[in-house]
């Protein structure tokens, strides 16, 4: 896999789109030839949820959420509907049953329709659904939150690799 964070061209919405790639990208790298046992293993004793099926899945649906619900507007669909207080991310501990080959393979469909999206809208064009707290955040908002979300979960990707089998980099 070839990544890159420098972009084509240096208009703002090349350079987001780049950067998004860009984690998306270090995301599946983080799980490249990593065992299916591993791939549903938890490595930290108090988070059981921490897996790297998890957190591809959690990735996937985050980015659902963003793009599908706030953004276009769309009726939740998917594990997230179901999140309760007492189990709040029914994305990750589902993705335990899941194949990662099939997560990862999910999360890149889903992220070729999302670069479209992002090609076809406008930067600053409002959601459709409003924030938590009432406010309508535009696309580029969006974009970068889920870049921001994105590199963060990278580096719980990072770390759990490393505890299952000393894998470092990517």
């Amino acid at each position: 896999m070839t990544r890159t964070d420098t972009p084509p061209a240096w208009d703002e919405r090349t350079q987001l789109a780049t950067f998004l790639d860009y984690a998306r990208d270090t995301a599946r790298a983080k799980c490249e030839d990593v065992s299916p046992q591993d791939a549903r293993r938890a490595p930290l004793p108090d988070s059981p949820l921490m897996t790297l099926c998890g957190l591809i899945s959690h990735l996937r649906w985050v980015e659902h959420h963003w793009f599908q619900v706030v953004f276009l507007g769309g009726e939740p669909s998917g594990p997230l509907v179901g999140a309760t207080e007492e189990d709040p991310d029914p994305e990750m501990r589902l993705a335990v049953d899941i194949p990662l080959p099939r997560l990862l393979a999910e999360y890149e469909e889903q992220s070729a329709r999302h670069r479209r999206l992002l090609a076809e809208h406008d930067l600053d064009e409002k959601a459709g659904r409003p924030v938590r707290d009432g406010t309508y955040v535009d696309l580029r908002w969006i974009v970068l939150h889920l870049v921001e979300e994105t590199s963060r979960h990278n580096g719980h990707l990072d770390i759990v690799r490393e505890l299952l089998d000393g894998r470092t980099g990517a």
